[in-house]
């Protein structure tokens, strides 16, 4: 089972006694002349967080419209980019192999900024949505951007040209919740196609893509509706659809959301079937997946933190947030498991025994 240990990336806004708006706790000598940052954290709500490749960094945004970065080695913030009067709802870190350090990040007006790291400066800003962008992904090889919308809506974008080059409707009326690339090859599953993809919505519906760019190729491989109960959710604060793929499971996708059961499914693509069910105690707000061991982390509206070491069939329970946790992360190494909730992000130090 992981071992965890845990560090605080940013403090929660409300210990900031003397802090600027963007919520930032500075100490100023006036006589000197100087000033020190001694406290940088979102002042509302952090919305994404993605780890740079090589884990030397880290981004995340948050509804107060700013998208920073930070150093996961000191977790001070290098670099802050801010869009004032709207909310950043997702971001991504963009490939080892594309051009350069660049993230994408959504915003609630329908555009897509996309920020050079290196430059410290917005390279594109582009509009292929009518309405919020509320999950956005590079391609494995970085030259294309999707993204999909509140509305249901998913664009294909060039990121060379900013162009919207298509769009996808299959999940219209529902916003996107999630956009993931396989890191695995279209072959390895036995599926044709260059990059496989996947994207949830929030009316419980998952589909497949197998994505050839270059030959501007998109096709549906695979459909998933999962049913829920008469009883509808809040509609104040609805239960999130998750699903990624499984990095030690080659083309198996893991599935979590409102139901009829509280429980993670693991779906076959190739057999097209559910092959394992885990049971839960409480409905997931988040989800993520260890690429270096068979750990699943899953947050909860119950402020907890479970790990499930699927290959032992062990689980724990972490309590360090005061809110339902709402985002987690593990990193490309699997060392690391960033978590949030509300304005207050943790980092924890994943020690596999």
């Amino acid at each position: 089972m992981a071992l965890l240990s845990v560090q605080l990336l940013m403090m929660p806004w409300k210990w900031a006694l003397w802090a600027q708006r963007l919520g930032t706790l500075w100490y100023i000598s006036w006589v000197e002349n100087t000033s020190i940052r001694l406290i940088s954290g979102h002042r509302n709500k952090v919305t994404d967080l993605a780890v740079a490749p090589g884990e030397a960094h880290c981004a995340t945004c948050g509804e107060d419209g700013s998208v920073r970065v930070w150093s996961l080695h000191s977790f001070e913030l290098l670099l802050q980019f801010q869009v004032l009067n709207q909310s950043c709802l997702c971001l991504d870190w963009s490939p080892h192999n594309a051009s350069g350090q660049r993230i994408a990040a959504g915003y609630s007006d329908g555009t897509i900024r996309i920020f050079s790291v290196s430059k410290t400066e917005m390279e594109m800003k582009i509009h292929p949505h009518p309405c919020a962008v509320t999950a956005v992904a590079f391609s494995l090889g970085g030259e294309v951007l999707m993204s999909g919308g509140k509305d249901g809506l998913m664009a294909i974008s060039s990121t060379r040209t900013g162009m919207t080059v298509r769009v996808l409707n299959d999940h219209k009326g529902s916003p996107i919740t999630t956009i993931q690339c396989s890191r695995r090859r279209p072959e390895e599953l036995g599926l044709p196609g260059g990059e496989v993809w996947l994207a949830a919505s929030q009316d419980r519906r998952v589909s497949v893509w197998a994505s050839d760019w270059p030959k501007d190729k998109c096709d549906l491989l695979d459909w998933m509706s999962f049913p829920a109960p008469d009883s509808e959710q809040d509609p104040d604060s609805p239960l999130p659809t998750l699903a990624t793929f499984c990095p030690w499971q080659s083309g198996t996708v893991v599935y979590t959301g409102f139901g009829l059961e509280k429980e993670v499914l693991f779906y076959a693509l190739a057999q097209k079937q559910v092959l394992l069910r885990i049971p839960l105690d409480h409905f997931a707000t988040s989800l993520s997946m260890s690429p270096a061991a068979s750990l699943l982390v899953m947050g909860s509206g119950e402020r907890l933190l479970r790990i499930i070491d699927t290959s032992a069939g062990t689980q724990q329970d972490f309590s360090a947030h005061d809110d339902c946790v709402h985002l987690c992360r593990v990193s490309p190494t699997g060392n690391l498991l960033f978590t949030a909730s509300y304005n207050q992000v943790l980092v924890w130090d994943i020690q596999h025994s």
